[in-house]
């Protein structure tokens, strides 16, 4: 068992819509101990790709990208992002694909759960690091998927609330 816990689907804060970060806030200290634990608690997961801060019990717009997924599909991107997870503060989807295609998705705040989801095949975002400099990513396939699920959970959208043909597996 994962010494830190997420919190699952029945909390209220997983339903509210995440604060901004005040952006002279990012250097702060409180907000690298936030990122620590973020990072740690993704760590302890195997199974995940990505962590929201609402997650963890913490109502901000930032999520991280666990650098695991950073696979074949990752060409694209600098090989030493490739090594590290990417934090994303005050993240905006900025462009989405109009081609869509129906995914399998879970969530670690859904244990057990998976259903399928129609997602943009490409997506873009900006927002800021953890360094306060603005960034721009853009990622097809499970970044993509990524980037609009982590969204979702900043604006207090679940994936069962869109997913088609939930599953429960043990």
């Amino acid at each position: 068992m994962a010494k830190n816990p997420i919190i699952q689907k029945d909390q209220r804060l997983l339903r509210a819509i995440a604060k901004e970060v005040p952006l002279e806030q990012i250097s702060q200290t409180k907000i690298k101990h936030l990122l620590t634990k973020m990072k740690t608690v993704l760590a302890e997961r195997e199974d995940g790709a990505a962590l929201a801060a609402p997650q963890i019990g913490v109502s901000l717009r930032i999520f991280i990208v666990s650098k695991r997924i950073f696979g074949d599909e990752s060409k694209t991107l600098p090989a030493k992002l490739k090594t590290q997870d990417l934090v994303f503060i005050n993240p905006v989807l900025i462009k989405l694909s109009k081609k869509k295609k129906k995914l399998e998705e879970g969530c670690l705040s859904v244990q057990g759960v998976f259903g399928k989801i129609e997602r943009s095949e490409k997506a873009q975002v900006e927002a800021y690091n953890e360094n306060g400099q603005k960034i721009s990513y853009s990622g097809s396939g499970l970044l993509a998927q990524i980037f609009q699920h982590e969204i979702d959970h900043l604006n207090g959208i679940l994936f069962i609330d869109k997913a088609k043909n939930l599953i429960k597996v043990d």
